[in-house]
C-alpha cells in the first residue's frame, strides 16, 4: 500500500509509467480491487461499456506477445524504416508485454450505447464510449498506485484490434482501446509537467 501520499493530489503526481517489474505475484484480490475502482468510473448515459480481459498466464502473454509484433513488423515494413529499427522496436514490445506480471486489455463496446439513423450521431456514441472506458482505465492506474504497483498504459491494440481480438478470443463487440501492465516496481522514474499556463484559455 502506498504510504507517501496524503492526499488524493499526492496520489495523482506520485503516478509514473513503469515498464519493468519483478517478477513477485500480485496477489488476486489486488487485481479485484483494481477493477473494482475501474468501474466506478463516469460514463457516458451510466451505460458502463467498459470491458476488461486480465492475462495471466505465461503462454497468452507470448501469444499476443508474438502475434502483436508480427502486425508490427508489417507494418514498419511497409513503411520502409530500417530493418534494425524495426528489430528493436518488436523485442522492446515484446519483452513489455511478456515480462509484466500481469496485464489487463481495456476495451469498449458501443452494444448499450444509444443508437441512431445517421452515422455522425452514432460516431459520437462510440467516442463516449471511448472516453468512458479511459476513465475507468485511469481508476485502474491510480488504484495501482496506491497499492504501490507499478503500471503503464499501452496504446499499441488502437494499431491492431483485430490482432488482438484475435489472439484473446473476444467477443465481437469487445474493442481493444489499450492495455496495462503491472507489477511489483523494478525501477523508478521522474517526470515533470508542462506549466498548468500553457494549457489553458481562461475566457
Amino acid at each position: 500500500m502506498n504510504t507517501n501520499n496524503t492526499s488524493l493530489l499526492g496520489l495523482i503526481q506520485s503516478r509514473r509509467s513503469i515498464r519493468r517489474y519483478s517478477t513477485q505475484p500480485i496477489p488476486r484480490e489486488w487485481i479485484h480491487q483494481m477493477l473494482n475502482a475501474a468501474i466506478w468510473a463516469p460514463s457516458a448515459h451510466n451505460r458502463q461499456p467498459w470491458r476488461f480481459v486480465v492475462i495471466e498466464k505465461e503462454d497468452t502473454k507470448e501469444h499476443l506477445a508474438t502475434s502483436m509484433g508480427a502486425r508490427l513488423q508489417r507494418d514498419l515494413s511497409a513503411d520502409h524504416v530500417p530493418q534494425d529499427i524495426i528489430d528493436k522496436d518488436v523485442n522492446r514490445s515484446y519483452d513489455r508485454i511478456t515480462s509484466a506480471p500481469i496485464i489487463i486489455v481495456v476495451c469498449m463496446t458501443v452494444i448499450d450505447m444509444d443508437v441512431y439513423s445517421d452515422k455522425k450521431r452514432n460516431h459520437f456514441e462510440s467516442v463516449m464510449a471511448i472516453q468512458s472506458s479511459a476513465m475507468a482505465g485511469q481508476n485502474l492506474l491510480l488504484m495501482a498506485e496506491e497499492l504501490g504497483l507499478g503500471a503503464c498504459w499501452m496504446c499499441a491494440p488502437l494499431f491492431c484490434p483485430d490482432v488482438v481480438q484475435d489472439a484473446l478470443g473476444l467477443p465481437e463487440d469487445w474493442q481493444a482501446q489499450g492495455m496495462i501492465t503491472l507489477g511489483f516496481p523494478a525501477q523508478t522514474r521522474e517526470k515533470t509537467r508542462k506549466p498548468l499556463e500553457s494549457s489553458i484559455l481562461w475566457r
